[in-house]
């Protein structure tokens, strides 16, 4: 239980539900239009499952997003590459008529995940290839990711075919309007992405890179695997979110995510991921998108001006980066008195 309480995922929990008790407490309620009984604005089931669906996109993005940050790396390019996996599918779907079902929608996932793989591995090969700092890296793929899906739509908004949307807006039983796939894959993902970080071989090569690259390299890990290994794994995750996004919206299009770097940055750092490499957790990651959900949501609910939604995450970015900050140099003190004991 002490492990527990002392862990940053757990901080986090906390102050997600207390942003949710006070969102519920100030949001007001509304009759239902069937029963006549009144209804919370926030605490019920259509917008809670919306809450959780607005931020499955960029919460699977960030759980990979956090896997590079980890490894000391930062991929600016997700946005992008959600982008043109999500046009290259509906592109490719375009073309595929008379196929069925399950046909059309292997093959826009496979597109999705093909093309994210692909942006990923060609980040980390040019990162590794050319020495230059990942920010510099998906900074310039960003535009050229972006304007290559510019450029094959020509700024066309593309539409999808049904059985793809059907699948993302899958009911699964509950009815009234409520789409819990985009929600239950950011939790797949979650657990899929806590698994590779802290129970395989690979997850622990990618602390200990973003630990310290020259420790690393004594040890004889495969440093150059590794780096292009982690925007590999970021690439698939904007691949997977840009399936669920094309599918839930119905159509792609080159401006898709635009901004979504900010979030997905926003929710790895506000989860307790370090800048400096070394640490962050999947789990993390997800709360960090929740939480940066609820911040939006709570401006919209209160009827607050929208243009503050930015400021507010922007805050958010400096204090989390701060708090970290502070927790390390407090760390390295105590360490260092009782190393002087």
């Amino acid at each position: 239980m002490h492990r527990l309480a002392s862990s940053q995922e757990f901080g986090l929990v906390l102050v997600v539900a207390l942003v949710t008790i006070i969102l519920a407490s100030l949001a007001g309620s509304h009759p239902d239009r069937i029963s006549g009984a009144m209804v919370n604005n926030f605490w019920n089931a259509n917008t809670l499952v919306q809450t959780a669906t607005d931020a499955s996109f960029f919460a699977i993005m960030a759980v990979g997003a956090t896997v590079v940050i980890i490894s000391g790396g930062i991929d600016l390019s997700v946005g992008s590459i959600y982008a043109l996996a999500g046009v290259s599918a509906a592109l490719l779907l375009r073309r595929m008529h008379g196929a069925g079902d399950v046909t059309i929608v292997l093959a826009g996932l496979g597109t999705c995940l093909g093309i994210g793989i692909l942006c990923g591995l060609l980040n980390g090969v040019l990162v590794v290839g050319l020495r230059v700092h990942p920010f510099i890296i998906t900074l310039g793929s960003m535009w050229i990711l972006r304007g290559s899906a510019f450029v094959a739509t020509k700024a066309e908004s593309i539409l999808l075919p049904p059985p793809m949307t059907a699948v993302v807006k899958a009911p699964l039983g509950l009815g009234g309007g409520l789409y819990p796939v985009p929600m239950l894959t950011m939790l797949a993902v979650t657990a899929l992405g806590a698994i590779y970080l802290t129970r395989t071989v690979m997850g622990r090569h990618v602390f200990a890179f973003g630990g310290s690259v020259e420790a690393s390299r004594y040890a004889g890990l495969p440093l150059s695997r590794i780096q292009v290994g982690v925007f590999a794994v970021s690439g698939l995750t904007a691949g997977l979110a840009a399936f669920l996004g094309a599918g839930f919206y119905g159509s792609a299009s080159s401006g898709d995510a635009q901004g979504y770097e900010l979030y997905v940055i926003a929710s790895a750092v506000v989860g307790g991921a370090s800048l400096l490499g070394g640490k962050g957790s999947a789990i993390g990651a997800m709360l960090g998108a929740l939480l940066i959900v609820l911040i939006r949501q709570s401006i919209r609910t209160l009827h607050f001006d929208q243009n503050y939604e930015w400021i507010v995450i922007g805050s958010a970015i400096i204090l989390a980066v701060v708090i970290d900050q502070w927790s390390t140099r407090a760390t390295a003190r105590r360490l260092a008195n009782v190393r002087h004991e």
